[in-house]
Parts: C-alpha cells; structure tokens; sequence
C-alpha cells in the first residue's frame, strides 16, 4: 500500500501545477472554496498477476578466456569489440621454454623407439635359439639344463620388449603432452562473438588466475533473475516476461521464462530462473542491471480503478476512493493538459468517500470491492477533498492513459517539469513587460 500512497502525493503535484494556471479552478461560493480535481471512469475486468524482480544480462553465449600455462605475453590479436570466428587467434604467449621441453620429449621418444628395436632384436635371437635347443631336445641331443638356461632367457627378452614398449608409449604420452602445451601458448576463441574487457598486455606475465578476454554473442541475451521458495509455487517455464530498463526509454523487450534452477542455494534458499532474449545487440549490453515483469495469471473479475485513484483517509484510517456520484460527463476524457490552456472543468458536483477492499493489485491499477464499474473516482486532488465543507468538487474527466503515465513518472520528474513550465512562464512574462 505504500506505492498506492505515494502515487497520490506525486499526482497531487501534477494537479497543482496543470490548475495554477486557471483563474476558475476553484469557485467561490460565500466563503466556501469549491476544490478542482481530476477523474476518471471505474472498469470492469481482470488485472494480470506479474512479479517485478531486477536481473543481470549476459550473453547467449558468454565464456571468460583464461590461460592453460603461465607465460608473459607476446603478440595480441584482437582488441575490445573485435568479432571473432570459432579457433581465431587472440593472443600468443612465449613459446621458447614450450617448445624446448617439446624437443627434448621428442629426442625422448626416439632414443625408446631405438631401445625398443634393440629388445625386438634380442627378443628375436632368443626365440631362434630356444627353437634351435628345441629340435636338439627332440633328438636327445641337448641337456635339460640348457634347454631351461635358454626359457629363461626368453622370458627375460619377452620382459624387457614389452617394457620397451611402455617406454615407447610414455615417451608418446610426453610428445603429446608438450605438443599440447606448445599450443596453449597461442590461445584461440572457443566461440563465434566479439571479444570485450580485455585485460592483456604486451609483456604481462598470465597464468591461469588471469582473465584476459570475455567473449560472447550479443546479438542474443539471457538474462537471470533469482526466485524466492514462494515464487517457485507460482512462477514457471514458458511464462511471459517484459524487460525493460533506464538506457531503453519505452521500449520493452519481450521474452518467455525458459529455464530455472531445480535447487534452492544454501543459505539464501533462493535460486535462478533464465530469459532468452532474442536481437538485442543494440539494447542490451552484457553485465547491465534491468528490470524483469513475469506474467503468471489473471486476478478475478472485479472492478479496477488505478491506484491513484486509491486514498486512506486522514480521519477514520480507511480504505477508500472518492467517487463523482452524479457526475455524467458527457465530453470526452482528455489525454493531454496544457496547464497554460487547461480544458474545462464541471459545474461543483458532489464526491463522496466509500470505503473499498482491495482484492488484487497490479502495478498501475488494483481491482477492488464497494464500487461498481462506470462510478467515476478521484484520482487526482483527494487531499483537498477532506476538509471539503460543501461535499462538492469540479471535476475534469481525464483518460485512463493519462493518468496511467503519470503515475510511471517519479516524483523528481514531475519536480522538473513543474519548474521548467514555471521557469518558461516567467521568461513570457518578461518579454511581454519589456515590449
């Protein structure tokens, strides 16, 4: 409810500020002062149920580039704003120690391909003398002590061929490894984007602790917002959602809910929900703060007025509106009010308060119960209605957008514009004092 009272006391400036200008706002009736105020026509309907929640943008697509190696840098390729291919180059750190240590794992390997041609080759030797003592032992022509010396000396080579071949294998492994190595010094975007808050000098010793670059794709956006426990019961995937924010002006992006969390972060028992946003390269900048509505359902019927419209009174502490009870414009509400040449207001018509409940509330307007639909309500001007010893008001009827716009402004804009027109005013009326 206290939204619903300071929209009030913002619009009250609003008020001050298009009246001042009519010599006839207020009428005079002895001494009795007729207050003017503004409002509007009750309707029937449903309000949509929304949750605002603040949210941080990212990338579609978004990866923080770290070194696999420590190294000082060598050459940088790409600079903030670059776009990238998948593989391109991006900077190249020293190779000299990288590719030494590659050498010498090379020269590794050749001298274990040497040794394990060696071991084939005694292998080889002794399974020609084991055969060769066999076909003497076939003719009993050979001892049972050499044909066992000669066993022995094959398991010994068959032994060390295959530990030549491990060799052979962990001299491999080490090629590789290094290669490997060799090739982290030149580090290569994993992702299609464009290359933003690079933190890479020449010279500059990185190591795996040191981002260099982020990279992503802005043409799509994600944006994550947390859900309480209690949000989880209402809000779910595929849910429309309407972003906005400061750097946007007016415009609204419009998104579904498309992924959320499963599990409640320890602590804060709370977790998060992902928007897709599509061709949003030009609005929104990864790592901005923008506000998110999440539509989840409709209110039941009842009658709406904006919250404006919605007053506690000083006195008896309720709830309330002041409704026109006789009032039957029969002109048009108006959009727009040019305090300079202010459309007319009614003849003194009689406002009441009527308590109400309000049974769901939206952001700009609440559905309530104690009025019905087609009561026209003050939306703007209560205050001056409370010590109102005739009961009666002149009334503007004015448009559901107007006051709709209104009440979007902030107090400090509304400040600004009062001032301006007053700043503009004085100006005329020196001109014409000078003329």
């Amino acid at each position: 409810m206290k939204k619903i009272f300071a929209t009030t006391t913002i619009l009250a400036l609003f008020l001050f500020a298009a009246c001042s200008g009519e010599s006839d706002n207020s009428g005079n009736r002895g001494n009795v002062v007729i207050p003017s105020v503004e409002a509007v026509q009750a309707q029937f309907g449903s309000l949509p149920l929304e949750e605002r929640l603040s949210g941080s943008v990212r990338s579609q697509q978004q990866v923080e580039i770290y070194p696999r190696i420590s190294a000082p840098i060598e050459e940088i390729y790409v600079q903030n704003g670059d776009q990238v291919e998948r593989g391109d180059p991006l900077l190249k750190l020293r190779d000299r120690e990288y590719a030494e240590r590659l050498r010498q794992a090379e020269a590794n390997l050749r001298i274990n391909r040497a040794q394990e041609k060696q071991a084939l080759a005694s292998l080889n030797e002794a399974e020609s003398q084991l055969r060769r003592q066999q076909i003497l032992a076939d003719r009993e022509l050979s001892s049972e002590i050499e044909m066992e010396r000669l066993q022995a000396q094959m398991q010994s080579a068959e032994a060390n061929y295959e530990l030549a071949l491990a060799q052979v294998e962990q001299a491999e492994s080490n090629v590789a490894e290094q290669q490997e190595l060799l090739d982290q010094t030149v580090i290569r975007s994993p992702i299609n984007g464009t290359v933003g808050q690079r933190n890479a000098n020449i010279g500059m010793q990185a190591n795996n602790n040191t981002r260099l670059f982020s990279v992503g794709d802005l043409n799509d956006a994600k944006i994550t917002v947390n859900l309480t426990e209690r949000m989880l019961s209402y809000i779910q995937i595929g849910q429309s959602v309407q972003v906005r924010s400061e750097n946007m002006g007016d415009r609204l992006l419009e998104g579904t809910v498309s992924r959320i969390s499963p599990f409640l972060g320890a602590g804060n028992f709370s977790t998060e929900a992902e928007i897709d946003i599509e061709n949003t390269r030009d609005l929104l900048i990864p790592g901005m703060f923008v506000t998110v509505d999440i539509f989840y359902g409709e209110s039941e019927q009842a009658t709406i007025i904006p919250l404006s419209a919605i007053y506690r009174h000083p006195r008896t502490g309720e709830t309330g509106v002041f409704i026109a009870s006789d009032f039957g414009s029969e002109t048009e509400p108006v959009e727009q009010v040019d305090s300079k040449n202010p459309p007319p207001l009614s003849e003194p018509t009689a406002v009441e308060f009527v308590a109400i409940d309000v049974i769901a509330q939206g952001r700009e307007s609440a559905g309530v119960a104690g009025i019905q639909s087609g009561d026209w309500v003050v939306t703007v001007g209560q205050n001056m209605l409370i010590n109102n010893e005739a009961g009666t008001a002149r009334i503007r009827a004015v448009s559901w957008n107007r006051i709709l716009d209104m009440q979007k402004m902030q107090p400090q804009d509304l400040l600004r514009d009062i001032m301006n027109e007053r700043v503009a005013d004085r100006a005329s009326e020196n001109q014409s004092t000078q003329s």
